[in-house]
């Protein structure tokens, strides 16, 4: 097999490249060792119950400000529906409930009644830092990473705002620390703000760069915080569907075992089964350990080997779902909030509780409501002794739960269903090594420009993703796979992507709560009717409906929930051609279907195919 491009990793930066890559015409692979793409953004099924098992607030999204998402689906001329929020999220800080507002003025006088002694700097802290980020960010929209910025477009923006450029420019190796202290004094205005960086990038002040504090601090008050409707499945299905409607190849369930080189220049990729996929160029979207530790083995520069090695990576993290009773979850809870446990340092006391029912029904039965916790673990977790890791994920599940007692007391009483993930559990899934969540600390010392950069140590191999210097999030990841794709197009010849002001828009932000009956009403009825029947399949991760290498029908209901009616069809090609013999072995899909198992009806696999072969022979009679 050979590709023009050769994707290592579906999670949003690999997807981004790969959709940006095939848009422009070239033949691409993705390839990834889960079954889903998404990497850290996508859901599991539980019963009717969908569960975020990473990403669940994305910003990005705004109409104006730092807002890549919003970009690259307009590119892709991909339709996505999103919920925005009220507010960004809430802070539960010393006993007291902070509320982020996306009105700044709002939000900095109301911190002025927390921190009296600081009310007057916090107004001018505010003030200055929105300036900024209004010069810099909002009048020249740039999503390039910084090192593969265009230095003359670079010099326009300068020259329009030169203060405020170079006022931003000399955070770059600055603490937001010592920017907090060009303000502050009040000792406990430096832990809130410790609470904020830890939030947005797992470092404290001290560690943070100011320059990336700087824009965090205004960025998600300018455009928000979001969810896409129907679940965090929307948006790498989205994705995966504009890289299939442009000729592109998704590869699953397959892991990259290490790069293939002819004459010490990358030319494909093997999988672990043995098979070898040739590429004129290699997009690298995993972390900068796997790729030295083991892809580039014995052909990296040592000296880069040894670098990677030496990176700091964030804390490992503990991630509680559960399905709670709705009157569990009180009145006035926001869909994120983060419970502060001690104000003076962080520790596995300090989580943040996304409930994203709140604004979408969609994701939980009626009269409950669904939970995702996630916070830093320093225990030491061995999947091997399976006695002892069961047994710890039972007690970090009571310990978790007794955390949210704090906030919403009683909630232990009220689980329907509760279960652990562990920094093991996004090792294995993830490849984030020890369940770091976020990849390098973005501190001091290892930020921006000193790490991983777009284009590698070979002209034709790439990066993107958290390791490199845009950092980590699903905004930030984006930039990253955008920047890899342009920098491949310039290499070729091709158009890059660049911010058009008359870009026609398809992004659509629908009001909450997003219910049952809104979801996929814009559709036909034919097709309205088959992705809720698709929607119903809990796209098992060991599916007993059939073997997924013949037929893969969790695959195909994964797709049409996403509107990707194009990738669907393409996977009826393992079915049995006679009618008979396919009518009997999609009956024996439905009588193996997990949900039947359950005393539930099964998903109706067979009437999903019938009706994606319906649509088939309509698009031909048109044709």
């Amino acid at each position: 097999m050979k590709y023009d491009v050769c994707v290592i990793g579906a999670g949003i930066a690999g997807l981004t490249a790969a959709a940006l890559i095939a848009k422009r015409g070239l033949s691409v692979a993705v390839v990834d060792k889960n079954y889903m793409p998404g990497g850290s953004c996508g859901v599991f099924k539980r019963g009717e119950a969908t569960f975020d098992y990473g990403s669940s607030m994305l910003y990005g999204w705004g109409e104006t400000g730092f807002n890549p998402h919003r970009f690259i689906m307009n590119a892709l001329e991909e339709p996505i529906s999103m919920i925005k929020h009220d507010l960004l999220y809430c802070v539960v800080f010393d006993g007291r409930r902070i509320p982020f507002h996306g009105d700044l003025e709002r939000f900095a006088a109301e911190l002025g009644d927390i921190f009296p002694s600081e009310r007057k700097h916090i107004l001018r802290f505010y003030h200055d830092l929105k300036t900024i980020y209004h010069h810099v960010m909002v009048e020249t929209p740039t999503y390039t990473s910084p090192e593969e910025t265009d230095p003359k477009e670079g010099l326009k923006s300068l020259l329009r705002h030169p203060i405020s450029y170079f006022r931003f420019l000399s955070f770059l190796n600055m603490s937001a620390e010592t920017l907090l202290k060009r303000y502050f004094k009040d000792p406990a205005i430096f832990r809130f703000f410790d609470k904020l960086t830890s939030t947005y990038c797992y470092t404290t002040v001290k560690e943070t760069p100011a320059i990336l504090a700087a824009i965090m601090f205004i960025d998600n008050h300018v455009g928000g915080s979001y969810y896409p409707a129907g679940s965090t499945l929307q948006l790498p299905g989205r994705l995966e569907k504009s890289i299939e409607a442009h000729g592109g190849t998704m590869i699953l369930e397959k892991e990259v075992v290490r790069i293939v080189f002819r004459e010490d220049t990358p030319c494909g990729v093997e999988l672990n089964d043995g098979t070898i996929i040739e590429a004129d160029d290699i997009v690298n979207a995993g972390s900068v350990w796997n790729f030295y530790g083991r892809l580039a083995k014995g052909h990296a520069d040592p000296k880069l080997v040894a670098w990677a090695e030496k990176l700091e990576p964030t804390y490992p993290s503990v991630m509680l779902y559960a399905l709670v009773d709705a009157i569990a979850i009180p009145t006035g809870t926001l869909p994120v909030e983060m419970l502060v446990g001690n104000p003076a340092l962080i520790d596995e006391t300090e989580i943040t509780v996304y409930v994203t029912s709140i604004d979408d029904h969609t994701v939980a039965p009626k009269g409950t409501h669904v939970i995702m916790a996630i916070g830093p673990s320093f225990l030491k977790w061995d999947r091997t002794d399976r006695k002892g890791y069961t047994a710890m994920k039972a007690a970090e599940k009571a310990r978790l739960l007794g955390v949210l007692e704090r906030r919403f007391p009683g909630i232990s009483t009220h689980v329907r269903f509760a279960e652990v993930g562990t920094p093991a559990t996004i090792e294995r899934y993830c490849l984030k090594r020890d369940g770091a969540v976020a990849g390098p600390k973005q501190r001091l010392g290892q930020h921006m420009f000193k790490r991983q950069h777009i284009r590698g140590e070979w002209k034709n191999l790439f990066h993107c993703g958290e390791s490199t210097v845009m950092g980590t999030g699903t905004p930030a990841v984006s930039t990253s796979g955008l920047s890899a794709a342009n920098a491949i197009l310039r290499k070729r010849g091709l158009k890059p992507f660049k911010y058009d002001p008359a870009q026609p828009n398809h992004v659509t932000i629908v009001p909450h709560p997003f219910l049952p009956e809104d979801q996929f009403k814009d559709e036909s009825p034919l097709k309205r009717e088959t992705m809720r029947r698709a929607s119903r399949c809990l796209f098992c991760e060991h599916p007993t409906c059939a073997d997924h290498s013949v037929f893969d029908v969790r695959g195909m209901n994964r797709r049409i929930a996403v509107e990707n009616f194009l990738g669907a069809r393409a996977l009826l090609a393992g079915l049995p051609a006679n009618e008979i013999e396919r009518s009997s072995f999609l009956a024996k899909c439905e009588e193996h279907c997990v949900r039947k198992s359950t005393g539930s009806l099964p998903v109706a696999i067979s009437a999903i195919v019938a009706a994606l072969s319906t649509m088939t022979t309509m698009q031909e009679e048109q044709a």
